[in-house]
């Protein structure tokens, strides 16, 4: 039996994309070892097309996390700086354990940097601790081997998990409505709780019925409508991450959180927009100052140009 390594993420799709480098640089440090990823099991199409991840542990948040029933080699935190998420993991008596320090362990691990970016972090702690390289710009997924079903498509997502990262819904609909008057295929997607909202925005927009693709895609079509589109326009949620994740050209509205910490790579093809001067709170129920600063035109604006930078049959 191949040793286990045990790799906490237990969050969502944006979390997941982001620690992909981190996590394909753990499979190069211990290619003997089956890595096993305790996230939820929503993930399980994309963790195969990262070609990092053998199995799912099915954790759909960290207290709902149980040790394998299997012994664990090694433990790593990629979830969080402790000291829950270390409890948890050390909770399974791994020979070796990864980890950010926590002082209200007693557990010497790198230093936690409040103001790093997301991908970058996860890099430095596998660097750190065990001296293997850790590339940030390594995002890419394998492609998900299925045809999109809108190809070629702008995909508007007015949806974020908060209502600080939701720019407003009419102005959502204003930039569908121009793009689809100026002969762009436009698209709106969303999780199943997010159907009104994608109505409200395919409604005030024009768009007809099938624009919506809400509750019509799991996560292998979504990631196949995403890589084959010629625009993603969104705020700071999974499919932005996606985006990066297949080089999908994307207009990124950044409300709480500076994208310093969750934008997309610098070098394209993305546009990553915030108008703060502050970090927010990104739980918060209405919409960060900083994101209802963005306008319609600006957005447009960058969207056209993204657009006319590509050819015609991306």
């Amino acid at each position: 039996m191949r040793p286990t390594m045990v790799v906490l993420r237990a969050l969502g799709l944006g979390d997941f994309l982001t620690a992909v480098p981190a996590l394909r640089a753990l499979r190069r440090a211990r290619p003997e070892h089956l890595l096993v990823l305790a996230a939820p099991t929503s993930l399980a199409q994309l963790a195969e097309l990262s070609d990092a991840v053998d199995v799912i542990h099915p954790t759909p948040t960290l207290a709902s996390f149980v040790t394998p029933r299997h012994p664990v080699d090694i433990a790593v935190n990629l979830h969080g700086k402790g000291p829950e998420s270390h409890r948890a993991l050390i909770k399974t008596a791994p020979r070796e354990f990864l980890a950010f320090g926590c002082p209200s362990l007693a557990y010497a691990g790198p230093d936690w940097h409040a103001d790093e970016h997301e991908v970058g972090r996860w890099c430095r702690l596998v660097e750190a601790g065990w001296g293997v390289e850790a590339d940030p710009r390594d995002l890419a997924l394998r492609p998900p081997g299925r045809a999109a079903s809108v190809p070629g498509a702008v995909v508007i997502h007015p949806g974020a998990a908060f209502g600080a990262r939701r720019w407003p819904f009419d102005r959502y609909a204003e930039v569908a409505r121009q793009l689809h008057r100026r002969g762009h295929p436009v698209v709106i997607t969303g999780s199943r709780s997010e159907a009104p909202l994608a109505e409200a925005v395919r409604t005030r927009a024009g768009l007809p019925a099938s624009a919506v693709l809400v509750g019509r895609t799991d996560l292998a079509a979504l990631a196949a409508l995403v890589a084959e589109a010629r625009l993603v326009v969104s705020g700071d949620t999974g499919v932005a991450h996606l985006a990066s994740a297949y080089a999908t050209p994307s207009v990124v509205l950044f409300g709480p959180t500076p994208p310093s910490r969750w934008g997309p790579p610098p070098d394209g093809p993305h546009v990553a927009l915030w108008r703060g001067t502050k970090v927010g709170d990104p739980w918060g129920d209405e919409p960060d100052p900083a994101l209802l600063a963005i306008g319609v035109d600006e957005v447009l604006h960058h969207a056209e140009s993204l657009l006319d930078e590509q050819p015609a049959d991306r």
